[in-house]
């Protein structure tokens, strides 16, 4: 029976971390060392810090906004809180976009990569299903949908064993490839050869941002972890700075195991000779085993990730309805299991949906990449609003330096979107602005019992202009538009507009901060 029950607070420390490292670890690291490499050549290791830096930035932001309102979806409530209903709508949607893909595309990877294995998996030539294939990455669908169904507990459990299987594997082809480590290939044609607009483009294009987008997941099961106000922080800290460490240390393992000779060509075809890199070169160096092992993690890896997101989209979809703006039976929860069940379903449902359109891995990863920046790019501006409407709001963790580290962290995000590139900037920022005026078209239908209307636009205001501004200058910059303004005076623009985006958010946040119906699970 579905009831509107409480969720438990039953996850710790150790749970919490390797929910975030375990969202971090999927299918990303398995295929950007390659990319990377053919995009900014050894510079890519610059890439894989500046991505670091980005994601503990923004991560440490959260650790305000997640200790100070621990709250099931939290992505989703903290804009409501500080801008109002609309905020959230726009939010709600680009997150649930980018969550419930999410689980697809990871699922997808594990069938790609079990294809290596069991080649009618995949059609032949192509990473894209056949139907066999198409059914396995079902069955994995509807096994990670029962795990979630019962217990949380359950599928802490199950992630944290499959989080210490998928870390071994990594840690691994570390220590085995730096044993072939040569230090010349690091500087033989050059250490950046693609300049600083291939350290930038890395970043988006090749993989860097998506292997690292693990945060908000943490953040969705706030509700349910044990002291949250120091386990929070820590976790998200220890998240991504050991995900980072990691991460480097396998780019430049990579880097330096290739045989010179392949580098003849220079980088820039480096992900056709290694499209698969970490099995691609153990076979290179007739290392038949560690290939084994990496075909096993990568089916295992994407596979737990897909499972951790299969557990934070319903807290995500919770969190939207619960703000007024999307069906009210979604606010449903177990009252034995405190399970957003309802939730779950339409994750479940919209996990399959991903599938059929977008069969293979590389036609969702762009486009999941910036929609997951979009929906973290809000937080420092939240966090600035709510500074200004709730001052007295209890902050067992105050972020010291807000005032740089807040539009910084913000600037970082706008970035990471318009070095995504033209093709994926204008459809994904055009389709939020779209739904912008699909909820003034429904003015009569929507939440102003708290924030009026005219409140809820006045405080939004800045983020369509954010939304139609990156637009124009990805059109004009280098990244896939016209080159009209080149590089790196692209890139600054871009920086300038963010800045002056993020004061005005800050600036036209609500009167007071808007909790209005927010009682605490």
């Amino acid at each position: 029976m579905t009831t509107q029950g409480k969720f438990k607070k039953q996850l710790t420390l150790t749970d919490l971390t390797f929910i975030g490292l375990g969202a971090i670890f999927g299918s990303g690291w398995l295929f950007a060392a390659s990319h990377v490499s053919s995009i900014a050549g050894p510079a890519g290791i610059y890439s894989w810090l500046i991505g670091g830096l980005a994601v503990l930035l923004l991560g440490i932001v959260y650790c305000e906004l997640g200790a100070a309102l621990p709250r099931a979806g939290g992505i989703i409530r903290y804009p409501v809180f500080s801008h109002g209903e609309l905020m959230g709508y726009l939010l709600g949607f680009i997150t649930l976009i980018a969550f419930s893909s999410l689980i697809s595309i990871e699922i997808v990877a594990a069938r790609q990569y079990a294809a290596a294995w069991f080649p009618f998996l995949s059609q032949p030539g192509s990473g894209n299903p056949t139907l066999i294939g198409w059914l396995v990455q079902l069955l994995l669908l509807c096994f990670f949908f029962a795990l979630n169904y019962y217990s949380v507990k359950t599928f802490a459990k199950s992630n944290n064993l499959i989080s210490v299987i998928k870390f071994v594997v990594p840690l691994l082809v570390i220590v085995v490839l730096f044993s072939f480590f040569k230090p010349e290939n690091l500087h033989s044609q050059g250490f950046a050869p693609f300049g600083s607009a291939g350290v930038e483009a890395a970043i988006s294009a090749g993989g860097i941002i998506f292997a690292y987008l693990g945060l908000t997941p943490i953040i969705s099961v706030a509700s349910e972890v044990q002291n949250p106000q120091r386990t929070i922080p820590i976790a998200l800290i220890l998240s991504v700075v050991l995900s980072t460490i990691i991460y480097v240390l396998l780019q430049v393992a990579f880097l330096g195991s290739i045989p010179s000779e392949m580098l003849s060509g220079g980088w820039a075809g480096i992900s056709q000779q290694f499209s698969l890199p970490y099995r691609d070169i153990a076979i290179t160096l007739g290392m038949g085993w560690l290939a084994f092992l990496v075909v096993s993690d990568a089916i295992i890896s994407p596979s737990g990730t897909g499972n951790i997101y299969m557990n934070a989209t319903p807290r995500v979809i919770y969190g939207w309805a619960r703000a007024g703006t999307f069906f009210k039976i979604f606010t449903r929860v177990d009252g034995e299991s405190g399970i957003p069940r309802p939730a779950l379903w339409l994750t479940f449902a919209l996990s399959i949906f991903w599938t059929l359109p977008f069969p293979s891995w590389e036609k969702l990863i762009g486009v999941v990449s910036a929609a997951l920046v979009l929906s973290y790019a809000i937080a420092p501006v939240t966090a600035a609003g709510l500074r200004r409407n709730a001052p007295d709001l209890p902050r067992p963790f105050f972020v010291r330096g807000f005032c740089v580290l807040g539009p910084v962290s913000f600037i970082i995000s706008a970035l990471i979107v318009y070095w995504s590139g033209w093709n994926t900037v204008s459809w994904l920022l055009g389709l939020q602005i779209l739904m912008f005026v699909v909820y003034i078209l429904f003015k009569n239908k929507v939440p102003t019992h708290a924030v009026s209307l005219k409140q809820q636009i006045w405080s939004s205001l800045w983020l369509i202009a954010f939304y139609g501004l990156i637009i124009v200058a990805s059109y004009l910059g280098s990244f896939g538009g016209i080159n009209a303004i080149g590089h790196p005076w692209d890139t600054i623009t871009v920086a300038v507009i963010a800045l002056a985006i993020y004061y005005w958010g800050a600036y036209t946040c609500l009167p007071q901060a808007n909790f209005a119906g927010d009682e605490e699970e």
